[in-house]
């Protein structure tokens, strides 16, 4: 299917009409739009928080599909080794080289904490993908032991807001992070209003468009 009519060029993010108006909603987020994001949150909001990297859906599913010792090919060029914190926006596709899947959650490695803390706004959907992830990172990030902790957090009440809840704890846990140095004790039952979120995000998109 052709691709729609650009709106933004945001670095190395190209969104067009078509990713824009998942936006709108009830429609699952994708690739497209959380990479975008993740870009913004690393580029702008928390630019001078040289601790956080934050690693787009297409180097996360690179990532899945290649040998540990070709992981470094995706993570080095990002300077993987200098970060503290590095979150991952992880989906349940198993296809190699395909966007897709049907789900979105958040896998955030902290290592300050030697642990990797996963966040699903639909309970355990994602669980297996996320586990086969933080295993496959482990013998790359660290040559100790890394712990794997299921982080409490707002489930979702539909079947197409997960995309929603990453970007929203994603940067909650990031501003965390950044001002204590850790995600455990990262309270992540606060109120979260996906309509709301999902409006910012297209006023962002609209506001940046405007300024090129």
């Amino acid at each position: 299917m052709a691709k729609s009519s650009i709106v933004l060029s945001f670095h190395s993010i190209l969104l067009h009409q078509s990713d824009i108006h998942l936006l709108n909603g009830p429609y699952w987020l994708n690739d497209t739009i959380i990479s975008f994001y993740f870009e913004y949150l690393e580029k702008k909001t928390f630019k001078n928080a040289k601790e956080l990297l934050f690693v787009s859906p297409e180097v996360t599913q690179c990532i899945k599909m290649v040998q540990t010792d070709e992981i470094a090919t995706f993570l080095e060029p990002l300077e993987v080794s200098k970060k503290q914190f590095v979150f991952f926006a992880l989906n349940d596709n198993d296809t190699p080289d395909m966007a897709g899947g049907s789900h979105w959650s958040l896998l955030v490695y902290s290592k300050p904490e030697a642990c990797f803390y996963h966040l699903d706004s639909s309970y355990v959907t994602n669980h297996k993908a996320a586990w086969e992830l933080a295993s496959h990172l482990i013998p790359y990030l660290s040559k100790g032991n890394i712990n794997f902790v299921t982080k409490d957090c707002l489930q979702q009440s539909n079947g197409y807001d997960c995309g929603v809840y990453v970007l929203c704890n994603a940067e909650r846990l990031a501003h965390h992070a950044h001002q204590t140095g850790q995600i455990a004790s990262c309270e992540m039952l606060d109120k979260i209003s996906p309509s709301a979120k999902r409006k910012e995000i297209l006023n962002l998109v609209h506001k940046l468009a405007e300024s090129e």
